[in-house]
């Protein structure tokens, strides 16, 4: 369906009556999953964000992922100091739009990933705060607990980490890129050294897309805004910590920020290169499921294979 500048005034028409004033909207080219529009309503500024088409190719935990983001917001807004944007309004009926859309205010400031000349160490130690709140706020279970239930919640991390590695081995063999060999082999890889991840912990609300196309900043470098909670996890914070590493955000002053040691043991060590695996492996689905690039997907491939021989070889 294309977003016509209609269709788009329809949905703000609908959904927030009580603005007033004339309705423009300018896309915003760097999403990567959501279509997603700053819109103008008189002198209010807005996100309008659009899940993908519901046919899409998706990773096992990006469908109808967009669903668990109001209650997300609600409780950080709640409970801690991150700056996340009140979400006015979220619509799932599929009757205005094919697909799911919400509504939020628009956060000030620009991503980190266009910034210039701003205190690096000085943003990477808000970051490290606001992650630290944000994995302060627990659960009972573990998983993928929010609306769109890609599983079964667990009363044990290392359950629900054996469920996502093994569903996300599915995808990649659904879109052809691990043959039965190579399925067996991962599974039974992670089986071999499950006895890592069975620990005590509580269960964490985890980002798991902190990068610096999702760090707002402003020109004195403060934080202004954490975007994108829709593939939030709950669980183990050391899976966090491998995305903050793949992502160039887990620096010195990020840790400072955190306020927290991390975990160096030959343990955490194993964690640490599984969740690394994990990561990395949701790029091969989305690579060669959405955008139709087998050799993009082959290079994702090449490099967690890579990875394996060089850790448990």
């Amino acid at each position: 369906m294309t977003m016509t500048s209609k269709l788009l005034s329809t949905i703000l028409e609908h959904r927030l009556p009580d603005s007033s004033g004339p309705i423009s909207f300018q896309r915003i080219p760097t999403g990567k999953f959501n279509e997603s529009f700053f819109v103008e309503v008189g002198s209010r500024e807005l996100v309008l964000r659009i899940a993908p088409p519901r046919d899409s190719v998706f990773v096992f935990y990006e469908r109808d992922m967009m669903r668990q983001e109001p209650a997300i917001h609600k409780l950080l807004l709640a409970k801690t100091q991150v700056p996340v944007a009140p979400i006015l309004c979220f619509d799932d009926s599929l009757t205005l739009l094919d697909r799911d859309f919400l509504i939020m205010e628009r956060l000030p400031g620009k991503p980190l990933a266009e910034a210039s000349r701003l205190p690096y160490d000085r943003v990477l130690r808000q970051v490290g705060d606001c992650l630290s709140q944000t994995h302060g706020q627990t659960a009972s279970s573990y998983g993928y607990l929010g609306k769109h239930r890609p599983m079964d919640p667990q009363a044990r991390w290392v359950d629900a980490f054996h469920i996502m590695w093994n569903k996300m081995i599915e995808d990649i063999v659904c879109v052809g890129q691990y043959d039965q060999e190579e399925e067996l082999f991962l599974r039974c890889l992670l089986d071999k050294h499950l006895i890592f991840f069975d620990r005590n912990m509580p269960s964490s609300l985890l980002h798991m897309d902190i990068w610096h196309q999702n760090i707002l900043v402003d020109k004195q470098g403060h934080l202004t805004g954490i975007v994108d909670w829709d593939r939030a996890l709950w669980g183990d914070p050391e899976i966090e910590f491998a995305v903050l590493d793949y992502c160039g955000i887990s620096e010195p002053s990020f840790w400072e920020g955190y306020g927290k040691e991390r975990d160096l043991s030959p343990e955490a060590r194993i964690r640490q290169v599984f969740y690394l695996l994990y990561e990395l492996q949701k790029y091969i689905v989305i690579r060669q499921g959405r955008g139709k690039d087998p050799l993009g997907a082959r290079r994702y491939k090449d490099q967690v294979m890579g990875i394996v021989r060089q850790y448990f070889s």
